[in-house]
């Protein structure tokens, strides 16, 4: 889901494609369909030097779908009439144009287009998601567009503007202000929530930042990593049993190898047997991440088993030949010397995953799917 290019004169305006993109991206995410998160299409326009709001050649667009690995490409333009720019948005058009690009058999497909007011910005984002939606679902899976309509509510004009500048801002404190005030221009919105959380772990402000996750509702397309984040701020504010229960609530829909590794964490900290097959679940699934098979090895090592731990940590340092900590364990693996009383020095080195990528997941789990087909 490509950013709509702003065709009009102010660069202003360049949140309106955004947000329309946005929006469109959160929908199709929201029925289960696989999209292209933001940081991976920033991370494609940066590769090929391509500035985000430039009108695309369709050369560009190819490139981006092939650098993305995108079997669709959704890309478009909005225009916004003068008179509406001007802030009399319910009396000039916003006009928003998409076309669909199929990857695999280089073909162009339909265009959608539609307009009305810039006032209605919230509801012509949703009329166009759902129709965009009935580009790639089935018929017989596709929701009524009362029932697509009903599980989003609308937003206020001055909240969404916040709250795309926010994801468009370059500086954390201007996210911070941004969201803020989307938020608290519209209460029930919950995508700004997630964001201030999102901030707040990033800065260690684990109370704040589950204040905000807390009230991240079960719809947003954002709500799984939401809990997985609260799952954290719980584990780093001692809340152990908290953080199990968030983890064990991800697992249930995506059981990425960092939700194992974490719920391993909590689990050993409120020193439970399971902890043992949790963090051997996230060995198993990413056996690269040296992080996993550290925590495999303390498991290992509490348990007195020093010969599968050292066997372990000889494999993270294989990869990661400077981890001192892994060190120090296969050094007392190999004396057999298991915790003493009072010992703090190796006691809680539980390694904890702060980043939640469900998107990546999928899209490996995709590919195991059709490697095997």
């Amino acid at each position: 889901m490509l950013p709509f290019s702003n065709l009009s004169n102010s660069p202003n305006l360049d949140w309106i494609g955004e947000s329309v993109a946005e929006t469109v991206r959160e929908s199709l995410a929201a029925e289960n369909l696989l999209v292209l998160n933001r940081e991976s299409r920033r991370e494609a326009y940066r590769h090929l030097a391509i500035r985000p709001y430039a009108r695309l050649t369709k050369a560009s667009i190819i490139r981006l779908g092939e650098v993305a690995e995108a079997d669709r490409v959704v890309y478009g333009t909005v225009t916004v009439s003068p008179v509406s720019a001007a802030g009399n948005g319910s009396k000039g058009p916003l006009e928003i144009n998409a076309s669909v690009l199929d990857m695999r058999q280089m073909r162009q497909g339909p265009s959608i287009n539609l307009s009305g007011g810039l006032a209605e910005l919230a509801t012509l984002q949703e009329r166009f998601a759902y129709r965009i939606l009935g580009l790639f679902l089935d018929a017989r899976a596709m929701p009524s567009e009362d029932q697509f309509r009903g599980r989003r509510r609308p937003v206020r004009l001055d909240a969404m503007e916040n709250y795309v500048r926010g994801l468009l801002a370059a500086d954390a404190d201007q996210k911070h202000r941004y969201f803020t005030q989307a938020a608290r221009l519209d209460p029930d919105f919950s995508q700004p929530c997630f964001q201030l959380g999102r901030l707040r772990v990033e800065k260690r402000d684990y109370r704040v930042a589950a204040g905000w996750l807390e009230r991240v509702k079960t719809s947003d397309v954002h709500f799984r990593e939401a809990t997985f984040l609260l799952g954290v701020c719980r584990y780093h504010l001692g809340d152990y049993s908290g953080a199990q229960a968030q983890f064990r609530s991800v697992l249930r829909q995506v059981p990425a190898p960092e939700v194992w590794n974490n719920l391993g964490a909590a689990q050993s900290r409120l020193n439970l047997p399971e902890a043992m097959d949790s963090f051997e679940k996230a060995f198993e699934s990413d056996s690269t991440d040296p992080d996993y098979g550290v925590n495999v090895g303390y498991a290992l090592w509490r348990l007195g088993e020093y010969d599968d731990a050292a066997e372990s940590l000889r494999g993270v340092l294989e990869r990661a030949p400077e981890d001192a900590e892994a060190k120090a364990l296969l050094a007392r693996c190999l004396k057999r010397a298991g915790p003493r009383q009072a010992e703090t020095r190796v006691e809680a080195l539980e390694r904890l995953k702060h980043n939640f990528d469900e998107m990546a997941f999928r899209r490996e789990q995709s590919r195991l799917v059709n490697r095997n087909q």
